[in-house]
């Protein structure tokens, strides 16, 4: 059990644990093996090139780990195009160098100082259950969450600011949800300027940045207008 259980037991060394990890299931090594006799081998040479000369994706896309979205696919990407970073309701946290480590902050630095990415995109999409627990959460039916062992609870405090903004809005819960993925969207973008050399490419001119959601179910997709500070259709 998580934490009593066998990967918890401090007589146990790593080595005793590693035998756990077990060979690629049977499904995913026959995708991989159609994957190399056609995308692959059609692209060889691409593929060769890459390796050769590196990455020069002019984008950056932040989006969710949920399964249902791939901005690959929705934006036609081929290997090279985008820079990728999928988190919980692709949230963006403040630029925090002193306090815990966190895998996006270190991409953004990345794709910003190192790869000169000339777009940063924030993907929001429906039905996002990263959304929903934050939801639950602040409006305390989430007890779980609250606990500061909950990567998941922890995690969602970064959204805490868009709730505080629509949390006397909308009728239903449903509605709560679909206000607070659009505000995740803004909340990350807003976070994305926290970072020094984010903030100086953009005043700069040699990035721009971009929020989205999506309707999974109908394709609909929205865009966020800076200027009218509303989301409009794309």
């Amino acid at each position: 059990m998580h934490g009593t259980g066998y990967f918890w037991r401090p007589e146990l060394t790593n080595g005793d644990r590693m035998h756990r990890v077990r060979p690629l299931p049977t499904y995913l090594a026959k995708r991989l093996d159609r994957w190399r006799a056609t995308t692959f081998s059609e692209n060889k040479e691409w593929f060769s090139h890459l390796a050769a000369h590196g990455q020069h994706p002019r984008a950056m896309f932040i989006s969710c780990c949920d399964s249902r979205v791939d901005p690959v696919a929705m934006f036609e990407g081929e290997p090279g195009d985008f820079f990728l970073v999928r988190n919980v309701a692709n949230l963006v946290p403040r630029y925090a160098p002193d306090e815990e480590m966190h895998g996006t902050s270190a991409a953004i630095e990345y794709a910003v100082t190192v790869l000169g990415v000339s777009h940063i995109v924030v993907m929001g999409h429906s039905g996002c259950g990263g959304v929903a627990a934050c939801l639950d959460k602040c409006e305390g039916n989430a007890p779980a969450l609250t606990d500061p062992k909950s990567f998941i609870g922890r995690w969602m405090d970064v959204l805490k600011p868009g709730y505080e903004r629509i949390k006397d809005q909308g009728k239903t819960r449903e509605d709560r949800i679909d206000l607070l993925e659009k505000e995740g969207v803004k909340v990350s973008i807003q976070n994305l300027l926290s970072f020094p050399f984010v903030a100086e490419a953009v005043e700069e001119k040699r990035l721009s940045l971009h929020g989205l959601w999506t309707n999974i179910g109908s394709g609909e997709m929205v865009m966020y207008d800076g200027d009218g500070q509303a989301f409009r259709e794309v």
